[in-house]
């Protein structure tokens, strides 16, 4: 009797242990995005990083310093390529003695981050397609559009190429392909998605997106500095036929995607509470079609349900003029960025194979540049839309601003988020699309 007391005594005080890691998980993944704003907002050198990258950073060092609960080569071997069981089958091998502590410890840690990551990018996917109005954007730049359509032809080109040349030597290159797609229609935000869609695991996540801000650093510079002047000797030069929508819009703080416009004010704050609970009624809807279908597919079914249903609630004048909805979304990619980076085990995922994926990364990039660019001199598309085109679906909106502020032509910026904000909403189907094709 006084055994089995005492085991119950320390049972009781380890699941006192498991709330408490909760709660501390918690209040870490959501408030230190907060932080990360605020320092990217105040400190220019911050700005200069981007909110994303520090998140990775943050995460990366979080979950490479001993914190995380060891976990025992048994364990790692029943779970497979899951990253977590359920809390009842946990509970049961501890009861049973086949697990320890560290183990259970480990197993909660793991199951928090899936479920924090799966909140935060279901959510972020409607409100950052809010603020699209396809009407406006349609109209205002024929030429976007047209780069538009070539930057996605020479996407699809250098990815099916390269998934020849790679698939006997990336294991599920086809998942590669399709977020690889994403990320280069819509950033890091359709990275995300696809990957939960795709059921990737974090390490192969983690890995690519580093190889990608590794490569896309370097592309970046060359976008800000020489790329104009090198694709100005063989496009035609800007034409300023969008100056007076330009002129109209150059205020608009919806441009800034990292401007929270009277955030602080109870307008503010109600818009962004409104923003919060339609996104969350869209995903209760989503998750609740998803369970209409096959256990496998019900994640694929959620978020092609979520983006659809976020384009047409975004044509709604009421839900399209909520402001800050954008910014509230890529809050919720940063809280993704941080629990996927701190999810990253720095020791494992440095291996032979990721030279490979390095390589497929570098020809996606260096090679959709070149098709893109080609395909802009035979349809006469001029240097600056081809470049804000590149920029925008490359890096997301948010470079847009400072790309037309390097090239000294801010009237590039409506082309370039009428490219970024239709990537975003539409490079979830293609990226989903085209890993399945390939596969």
């Amino acid at each position: 009797m006084e055994v089995i007391c005492h085991f119950s005594f320390r049972f009781a005080f380890f699941n006192s242990q498991l709330i408490l890691m909760t709660i501390l998980l918690v209040f870490f993944y959501f408030l230190i995005p907060v932080l990360i704003l605020y320092l990217t907002k105040k400190v220019s050198f911050f700005q200069k990083i981007g909110a994303v990258v520090l998140a990775y950073i943050i995460g990366l060092i979080f979950g490479n310093i001993g914190i995380r609960p060891s976990v025992s080569e048994r364990f790692k071997g029943m779970l497979g390529h899951a990253s977590h069981l359920s809390a009842e089958e946990a509970e049961q091998l501890l009861r049973q003695g086949v697990i320890g502590q560290s183990d259970m410890l480990y197993n909660q840690m793991a199951t928090v981050q899936e479920n924090i990551m799966s909140v935060a990018i279901l959510l972020a996917i409607p409100l950052l397609l809010f603020s699209l109005d396809k009407k406006k954007w349609l109209k205002l730049a024929k030429a976007a559009l047209l780069s538009l359509v070539l930057a996605m032809v020479s996407l699809l080109a250098i990815i099916c190429i390269g998934h020849y040349i790679f698939k006997d030597l990336i294991y599920d290159s086809w998942k590669i392909s399709g977020m690889l797609v994403g990320l280069y229609t819509g950033g890091t935000p359709n990275l995300a998605v696809i990957s939960a869609a795709l059921g990737v695991d974090s390490n192969t996540f983690l890995l690519t997106n580093t190889y990608d801000m590794a490569v896309g650093a370097i592309c970046l510079v060359f976008l800000m500095t020489g790329a104009q002047w090198i694709f100005g000797l063989f496009l035609p030069k800007f034409d300023s036929k969008h100056s007076q929508l330009t002129n109209e819009m150059e205020d608009d703080p919806q441009l800034y995607f990292d401007h929270f416009q009277n955030v602080r004010s109870k307008n503010g704050m109600l818009d962004i509470l409104k923003g919060f609970l339609l996104s969350a009624v869209i995903v209760a809807v989503g998750g609740g079609l998803s369970l209409l279908v096959a256990k496998d597919t019900q994640m694929l079914t959620a978020i092609l349900s979520i983006t659809t249903l976020g384009i047409l609630t975004g044509s709604l004048k009421r839900v399209n003029k909520i402001q800050n909805t954008f910014q509230l979304g890529m809050y919720f990619i940063i809280v993704f960025s941080l629990v996927i980076a701190s999810m990253g085990n720095l020791e494992s995922i440095f291996h032979i194979e990721s030279l490979h994926l390095f390589g497929y990364v570098v020809l996606v990039v260096l090679g959709a540049m070149v098709i893109h660019v080609f395909l802009s001199y035979l349809f006469k598309v001029d240097a600056d839309t081809t470049i804000i085109t590149i920029t925008a679906l490359t890096y997301s909106p948010p470079f847009v601003p400072v790309l037309a502020g390097a090239l000294k032509n801010k009237q590039i910026i409506i082309s370039g988020l009428t490219g970024g904000i239709l990537g975003y909403a539409f490079g979830n189907y293609l990226g989903i699309a085209v890993a399945y094709f390939l596969k």
